[in-house]
């Protein structure tokens, strides 16, 4: 290969890479210029319960585990051996 050309090949390629670094840069300084977008003031996570919810929930959960409880009165069938 010739000197000249590879020397020629190099500068090209370096003009390539110049102009990609230089949109980088400009997208760069635009997207700092840009302001940040406002916040929600919408809470996030678990809504809070209204004190009738709360009481539903409780009973739903009493009658539950009084079943559970129920459920472990009756004897228990053993399990096969593994």
């Amino acid at each position: 290969m010739d000197l000249y050309k590879a020397i020629q090949d190099l500068y090209a390629e370096k003009e390539k890479l110049e102009r990609g670094i230089a949109s980088l840069e400009e997208l760069q300084r635009t997207a700092s210029a840009l302001p940040a977008l406002p916040k929600s003031g919408k809470r996030r996570g678990r809504k809070s319960m209204s004190a009738k919810e709360r009481r539903e929930v409780s009973e739903r959960m009493k009658k539950y585990w009084d079943g559970r409880r129920q459920g472990d009165a009756k004897p228990e069938t053993p399990q096969s051996a593994r």
